[in-house]
Parts: C-alpha cells; sequence; structure tokens
C-alpha cells in the first residue's frame, strides 16, 4: 500500500528530472551538429530539429575556444570565484556567528532587515552601484569584480540556521577548557558545519561562474571579462552558428556540473539540517 502511495511521487519527479535534463542534453547534441543541421530556416515552422546529429563533428569544440580568447576569460572566472568563495566563507562564519551566538539589542530586527534586502532585484542597485565604484576608481579592475560580492545574504542566513542547532553545551565545554570565542568558533562550529559550508561554497561559486550583466557594466577591457561574456559574442557575432553557441556554452557548464555532482551529498545535508526544505 505505501508503495503504490508512492508511484505518482515518483512519476512527478521522473518526469521533472527529464524535463531538467533536456535542455542539456539538446546543448550537447548540437555542438555536435553541422552549420547545416543547425540553420534555422526563415520559415521557422518548417523546422525539424534532430535530437541525433546526422554527423558528428567535434571541430565545433575547438573553433569554438579559439574564436575568442577563452584561455583568457577562464582564468579571470577562475581567480574571481576563488577569491569570492572564499570571502562569503569568511563573511557568512563571522556574521552567521554573530546572529546565532551573541546577545546583542537589535539583533533580530536587524537580522530579518537583512533578509529583506535579499528580495531587491539586482537592476535597482545596478545604476547607484556603478556610480559608486566609478568614484572609488574600481571601474574596470578586480576589485568591482570581487569586492561587492564577498558577502551574502542566503549564505549567512543558511549558516546561522546551522549553528544554532549546535548545543549549547559545546560552547560551555569550550570555554572551561580555556577556549576563546573565535576559538569556539573555528575550532568547534566550523568543523561541525562542513556540509553547509560546502553548500555556501557552491552556491557563490555557482554564482560567479554564472555572472553576466554585474561584469559586462563594471569592465571595459577583454583581460577583465568573464567566460559569461564570451559566450556573449557568439550571440552577437556568431549569432546563425548554433553549434559554436552551444559548444561553448558546453565546456562553459561542464565544469559547474562536475563540482556539483561531487558535492551534492554535502548540499543535501545541509539543507537537511538548516530545516530548509525543497
Amino acid at each position: 500500500m505505501r508503495l503504490l502511495r508512492r508511484i505518482p511521487i515518483h512519476v512527478l519527479l521522473t518526469i521533472g528530472a527529464i524535463t531538467m535534463v533536456l535542455p542539456f542534453i539538446w546543448m550537447v547534441s548540437t555542438s555536435l551538429k553541422t552549420p547545416q543541421e543547425t540553420f534555422i530556416p526563415p520559415d521557422f515552422f518548417h523546422l525539424r530539429p534532430t535530437w541525433i546529429p546526422e554527423k558528428v563533428i567535434f571541430s565545433n569544440y575547438v573553433e569554438a575556444w579559439n574564436e575568442v580568447p577563452f584561455p583568457r576569460y577562464f582564468l579571470n572566472t577562475v581567480f574571481i570565484a576563488i577569491c569570492t568563495v572564499s570571502g562569503v566563507l569568511i563573511t557568512s562564519c563571522l556574521a552567521a556567528y554573530a546572529f546565532a551566538r551573541f546577545d546583542f539589542p537589535g539583533r533580530e530586527p536587524l537580522f530579518v532587515f537583512f533578509l529583506s534586502m535579499m528580495i531587491v532585484p539586482q537592476a535597482v542597485y545596478l545604476v547607484p552601484s556603478f556610480i559608486i565604484l566609478s568614484k572609488l576608481g574600481w571601474v574596470d579592475t578586480y576589485l568591482a569584480l570581487i569586492v561587492p560580492w564577498l558577502a551574502q545574504i542566503f549564505s549567512i542566513f543558511l549558516l546561522r540556521q546551522q549553528f544554532r542547532t549546535i548545543p549549547n553545551d559545546y560552547y560551555d565545554a569550550a570555554l572551561i577548557d580555556g577556549c576563546s570565542r573565535m576559538g569556539f568558533l573555528w575550532r568547534i562550529l566550523v568543523p561541525l558545519s562542513k556540509p553547509t559550508l560546502v553548500t555556501i561554497g557552491l552556491f557563490s561559486l555557482l554564482g560567479s561562474w554564472n555572472t553576466f550583466i554585474w561584469p559586462l557594466i563594471m569592465t571595459n577591457s577583454d583581460k577583465l571579462r568573464p567566460i559569461q561574456v564570451g559566450l556573449s559574442y557568439f550571440a552577437q557575432e556568431q549569432g546563425t552558428e548554433y553549434g559554436l553557441m552551444m559548444a561553448a556554452a558546453t565546456f562553459c557548464v561542464a565544469p559547474i556540473v562536475i563540482i556539483y555532482f561531487i558535492a551534492q551529498k554535502q548540499v543535501i545535508e545541509s539543507y537537511a539540517r538548516s530545516g530548509i526544505k525543497g
């Protein structure tokens, strides 16, 4: 009887999984097609898409890699991502520790105010941010791409929820052993929160890896731009060569997919511990 009740749930989950995977399958399939197969006729209704390429070609990846300076874009993206993730982990630990363990006036209203900032879309503060960074002289520098993203509200919230699940007895025992407040954070709380920290790092990496509007506005030189801006060149200059565009998208997405499959266990565990259900 219990098995029969689970069948509809598994069917819905399977349909959802297939729906999410199909665009990736189409992307990889298109990246292996010839220009003739990816050509879109003027009469769109006569288009007959094929899932399996008639002739598999891997030269699209080589041509897409050499079409724009992707090696430079990858180096920029990796450097920006490492700095951003490192900063987010440090600031999230410190802020979450304060909101979870310290009792100071206005703590809860301040935390609610921080959470309310999550609903503000990026377009609202894009122009003010550009003006501020321009006055600081940070436009077209790595500082503009890294410093504004060294703290994330959702990461602070997620880590705060994790810190609050750890019993106060650990803190009392650490104080008896002569551990300071900061020592308790780095020696006790952080090691016990590894799954949550991995999740925060993964989300920060994903956000930094996929950012497009911010670096496009804050940089003027190709030497500083990440891979997502590089993908936009195919839409502008090579818009009809979808094989090259999908090939570039494939090797840009592949590192994130691999990292997620490696860290998915920690992600699921962190959500379970923090009380967030999805």
